[in-house]
């Protein structure tokens, strides 16, 4: 009998989809295709005809499988079809990944440096997308995994963002999965309703097609086929391939179905139990292969479906020559295949193999093989790296060592932690609590569930977390310590402050503090307190920021002192957010003192931290961006994609406020496409609160409302954007309006969210633009100019020129104009940087300028007019000319070549044709001269001179030309 048939049956449909999918993908049309079927229905055989398609036409193969051998090992398929690709030799250290590249560490071992962001598995979905593409050929990829209905979450997780994001790649996913209920399932069935994927349902085959499998199998015409064998066969299968084979294989070796001269022929009754008649064809073939044989097979089903040569030969004590020769026969008789995509290890062919073999076992002898098998694997591989820990607990498991089993399982779980695998560190975690419980071994279930409780808390899963308090009362009357209890109450603190719940996180930590008693343990206080912090500053309160100061501080010292350099590094963070209202000097001290503890004590990710937050006070007080600039490419090398993009957020309103329209416009719809995608909440609220804002400095109400309505989306109330969208985004659109009540308004708002639940953030407009506001309305004195110039917010940059514009105001009206004006210089020197908050700045001070007689408000009006005539901002431009007419100075008509014109020049009303005539000035030209050249009369250039010496105050017709001479030449 052939082993298998020469060609598909009943698949045509679905070959031809596949090759069109194929050849999309050569063409740069990516997609997802998902084999669904029930076991048997031939869906490896299909994905191996697409394999073999696809390198017949040239294209990469990487290839990867879930696996059953252990309850959970995160990114398996993934990282299996991804290390293949360095088996080609192919050079990959100067792929073009940029910060992507460490994430995917959290795959490829050889790029695992221990920093990468490890929060998201869409981030790890946009590198493992960039790598594919990256590797590209130029004709192609194709992307196979298999059983997808045993994989973990994260590897889901990964899969879904590839799904959303193939279309416009050369890469085709191509991944099988079963017709039980599955997370992979439901992620297929998804895809397929949103257009993202095809699903390709493999159904039974029909009677007509399995009589033609039954021919190929057998090597004769389907008319040959005995129709006792096809009915027999029919009934029995029903339609699956697989069962089609198996039952033909178990007919011929139990001598039903014999062939003889004249073709196959069946001998005595066919009929039978299908499900005992494919265990007794599955077993009589392993009988074949001898007592040496079973038992080896035996070992091999103990450690899974899937299972590794050297722990098995390890386990049974067979030689090399041995062990092959077993297997080449397993093969032979279609029990084994290798395992193609992982070199030394080999799978059963099919499940029911696994089931067939462990009828053959006792319980005790199952357990006994389990424990071989966990203590070949601890020999093999002494660290137990990678899936190894979780494959030797489950074995530990099998073997009833629950306490051995549970310590494994919470150092898998652990590592899975670590790495970001939430899923499948919840999952293991929660085996370890639960075997280590039964072992009644209370200080290491302790330590499982000091990992089980953070891990059940970035999952979402709050519910299950705060739950457990039960485990911790029982943990408590079994006699556990009271530092360590205390821990396992702050985690639980944790969970609740991440999940909002700042009453269930309060008494979690009175819960704690009452553990550790009257005299407590120095360091579990320092691990409280600062969580306490971090509660603290979250919970709803007038006084919340001083009450969490108190408790990092105490923190803080507490860590020094007990050597905790994550808590230290944590409480000086928080410390230095609240002392950066109080103190920048201060402030920027804490950060260093963290950024040092991280360097001493080789934290990456907290050093990046400590200077992305020094480099962000640099910004708020010069709007200096450098340190910001450092810190990403810091942050760009570690592979933190979340810094990275905050960063971005930042340089993205510093571009608003300096007013880089169209650059700052492309660079905050392409970051918003980029964290959407990626789901990075705090970045998409920033990006979209920048965008409000620029469309409010250009005065644009109903653009700014999209943005807002978008950033509401995005769970903007309460947050601490939700300020700046007040400030820095209506109560500008409301100036670039002209409605200064309403700007007022805006801003009161503002203080109002302010008193209730004080901000961190310090641009939204209470310490610059509305004390202006309010000083130009009568309402706001010098006292109360005096105390926010006097406060390290009103001294940041941004606001330092409001206030500056203030004071300016303020000292006009006490009559010393000149005093005023040199405060009106700093302002504008402030404010060189900002654009459009220098004009609006102008514009705002020029009546009150006018009205106490002192500074230029003829020049600063014609300047901001002309700026907000060329941004497009109707309002304030007709507001300027306006004021102008009040003031009696003309109004000049904008020409083309008005740009041209100097700004202290066109401040002072120079027209385009005058500034023509001042410009030959500079070469001693007569007025005969000029007027040739200009084409005009030596009349009017004696007005235009005239008048130039007028506007420029020149003291004779020498002095003009020299002024022309000295702006010509800088």
């Amino acid at each position: 009998m052939r082993p298998q048939a020469p060609s598909l049956i009943g698949r045509d449909a679905q070959l031809g989809l596949l090759r069109r999918a194929l050849s999309d993908a050569q063409q740069g049309r990516g997609g997802v295709v998902f084999l669904v079927g029930e076991a048997g229905a031939g869906k490896s055989r299909l994905a191996a005809e697409a394999v073999g398609s696809a390198l017949g036409d040239g294209m990469g193969v990487l290839r990867g499988r879930s696996s059953t051998t252990v309850p959970v090992v995160p990114f398996r398929p993934l990282t299996e079809a991804l290390m293949s690709l360095f088996r080609t030799g192919e050079p990959l250290d100067e792929l073009p990944l940029g910060p992507y590249r460490p994430v995917l560490g959290r795959l490829i071992p050889d790029w695992n440096t221990g920093a990468g962001d490890s929060s998201s598995m869409v981030i790890l979905g946009e590198a493992v997308l960039r790598l594919l593409m990256a590797t590209d050929n130029g004709r192609g990829r194709l992307l196979v995994l298999e059983d997808l209905h045993d994989a973990d979450p994260e590897t889901l997780g990964v899969l879904e963002y590839l799904v959303d994001n193939l279309e416009y790649s050369p890469v085709l996913l191509l991944a099988t999965v079963r017709t039980d209920f599955s997370d992979a399932l439901d992620l297929a069935q998804s895809a397929r309703r949103r257009g993202a994927a095809s699903v390709v349902e493999l159904p039974p085959l029909t009677r007509p097609q399995v009589r033609e499998l039954v021919a190929g199998q057998l090597g004769t015409s389907p008319e040959e086929v005995p129709t006792p064998v096809l009915e027999r066969l029919w009934e029995g299968s029903a339609g699956s391939p697989y069962l089609v084979e198996e039952l033909l294989q178990s007919m011929i070796s139990a001598g039903t179905l014999v062939q003889g001269p004249d073709g196959w022929r069946t001998v005595g009754d066919p009929r039978g139990d299908v499900s005992s008649a494919l265990a007794r064809g599955i077993l009589r073939r392993i009988d074949r292969l001898g007592a040496e044989g079973l038992t080896l097979l035996s070992a091999a089903a103990v450690l899974g479906r899937r299972f590794p040569l050297t722990v098995l030969q390890r386990m049974t004590g067979v030689d090399d020559r041995a062990l092959l020769s077993h297997l080449h026969a397993g093969v032979a008789a279609r029990l084994v295949v290798p395992d193609e995509p992982a070199p030394d290890w080999y799978s059963f062919r099919h499940s029911p193999t696994v089931e067939a073999l462990f009828t053959q076992l006792t319980p005790s002898q199952r357990a006994e093989l389990a424990r071989q098998g966990a203590e070949a694997v601890e020999k093999l591989h002494p660290q137990l790296p990678g899936e190894w820990c979780a494959l030797a607990a489950g074995l530990r498991s099998e073997a009833g060592e629950d306490a051995a089993a549970g310590k494994l399982f919470t150092e898998a779980g652990r590592r899975a932690l670590t790495a970001g695998a939430l899923g499948s560190a919840v999952t293991l975690l929660s085996q370890a609590e639960t075997l280590l419980a039964r072992a009644g071994d209370p200080q290491e279930r302790a330590g499982a569930l000091e990992h089980l409780l953070p891990a059940l808390a970035e999952s979402g899963d709050f519910d299950r977390a705060l739950g457990l308090v039960e485990h911790l009362h029982a943990l408590d009357s079994a006699g556990l310590g009271a530092s360590r209890l205390a821990v396992l109450h702050t985690r639980l603190a944790k969970v609740a402050h991440t999940a909002g719940r700042w009453s269930d996180g309060n008494r979690q930590i009175d819960r704690a503090r009452e553990v550790l008693g009257a005299n407590p343990d120095g360091a579990a206080t320092a691990a409280v307190d600062v969580t306490a912090a971090y509660l603290a500053l979250d919970t709803p309160g007038t006084d919340r920021i001083q009450h969490a100061e108190k408790l990092a501080r105490s923190a803080a010292d507490a860590a020094e002192r007990y050597a905790l350099p994550s808590v230290a590094c944590q409480a000086w963070e928080l410390l230095a957010t609240v002392a950066r209202e109080r103190d920048p000097s201060e402030s920027r001290a804490m950060l260093e003192k963290a950024l040092s503890t991280a360097e001493r004590h080789q934290l990456p990710l907290r050093r990046m931290y400590a200077a992305t937050r020094i480099g962000g006070n640099d910004w708020l007080a010069e709007g200096d961006t450098a340190g910001l600039l450092s810190a990403r490419e810091e942050a760009l090398r570690l592979g933190s994609i979340n810094i990275v993009h905050t960063v971005d957020g930042i340089l993205v309103l510093d571009g608003v406020m300096r007013g880089a329209r169209e650059a700052t416009r492309q660079t905050a719809t392409e970051g918003l496409t980029i964290v959407r995608r990626l789901g990075l909440a705090p970045a998409v609220r920033y990006l979209l609160m920048s965008l409000a804002s620029l469309e409010a400095h250009q005065g644009d109400r109903q653009a700014m409302e999209a943005a807002l309505d978008s950033f509401a989306e995005w769970e903007g109330a309460g947050s601490q954007e939700e300020p700046l969208t007040l400030g820095m985004a209506r109560a500008f659109c409301a100036l670039m309006e002209e409605d200064r009540d309403l700007a007022r308004a805006e801003l009161g708002a503002v203080s109002a969210l302010e008193r209730h639940n004080p901000t961190t953030y310090h641009l939204s407009g209470t310490h610059g633009v509305g004390l202006l506001l309010d000083v130009l309305a009568g309402d706001a004195d010098r006292a109360r100019q005096g105390r926010v110039a006097a406060t390290a917010v009103g001294r940041m940059r941004w606001n330092r020129q409001f206030v500056t514009l203030a004071d300016a105001v303020l000292l006009g009206r006490q009559g010393q104009g000149e005093r005023a004006a040199e405060r009106i210089g700093a302002a504008l020197r402030d404010a060189a940087a900002y654009p459009a908050a220098l004009h609006l700045g102008l514009r705002l001070v020029a009546d009150a300028a006018h009205e106490d007689g002192w500074g230029e408000p003829v020049a600063w009006l014609r300047r901001a007019e002309h700026h907000f005539h060329e941004q497009g901002v109707p309002a304030v431009t007709n507001a300027c000319r306006a004021a102008l007419r009040r003031l009696g100075a003309p109004v000049h008509q904008h020409r083309s070549g008005t740009d041209g014109i100097p700004e202290q020049l066109r401040a002072l009303g120079v027209t385009v044709r005058e500034y023509e005539a001042f410009r030959l000035l500079a070469d001693r030209l007569s007025n005969k001269d000029i007027a040739d050249r200009l084409f005009i009369s030596p009349r009017t250039v004696e007005k235009h001179i005239a008048s130039l010496m007028n506007k420029t105050g020149a003291a004779d017709r020498a002095d003009l030309c020299a002024r022309s001479t000295r702006l010509t030449k800088s």
